[in-house]
C-alpha cells in the first residue's frame, strides 16, 4: 500500500520542495497564467479545492543521488493552487528515484531530508 502523508504547504518553496518542471515556483505560476488551458485548470482546481479539499495527493520525488533534492513529480497545478489559497497542508505520496528505477514508497517520508 502506498504511503499517504500530510505535508505543510509552507514547504512548497524553491529551497525545500521544488517544482521539477520549472526553475522556481514563480516560473510555474507565470507559465500557467500564459496559457488558456492552464488558467482554466487552475480556476477549476481553486473551486474544487475550496469546496472539497484536495482529493488527489501530490506526488513528491526524491533522488537517491541527491537526497536533499525533494520535488513535486506530479501535481504542479494543484501545488500552485494550494499556495494561492493558503491551504495549510496537503496529502502526498512519495517515491525514490534509484539506479534501478522508481518505486512509490509504502514507508513514511524521510522528513530529515527537508532539514526538519
Amino acid at each position: 500500500m502506498k504511503y499517504c502523508g500530510q505535508m505543510p504547504t509552507s514547504l512548497l518553496t524553491d529551497k525545500k520542495i521544488r517544482p521539477i518542471q520549472f526553475v522556481k515556483w514563480d516560473n510555474a505560476r507565470r507559465d500557467f497564467a500564459r496559457r488558456d488551458k492552464d488558467r482554466a485548470l487552475i480556476e477549476e482546481l481553486k473551486t474544487s479545492i475550496r469546496q472539497k479539499g484536495l482529493r488527489k495527493p501530490i506526488l513528491l520525488g526524491v533522488s537517491e543521488r541527491y537526497p536533499t533534492d525533494v520535488y513535486v513529480g506530479d501535481g504542479h497545478h494543484r501545488a500552485v493552487v494550494l499556495l494561492e489559497l493558503g491551504v495549510p497542508s496537503f496529502p502526498f505520496h512519495w517515491y525514490w528515484i534509484k539506479a534501478f528505477g522508481v518505486r512509490i514508497e509504502a514507508e513514511p517520508f524521510p522528513y530529515h531530508l527537508l532539514g526538519l
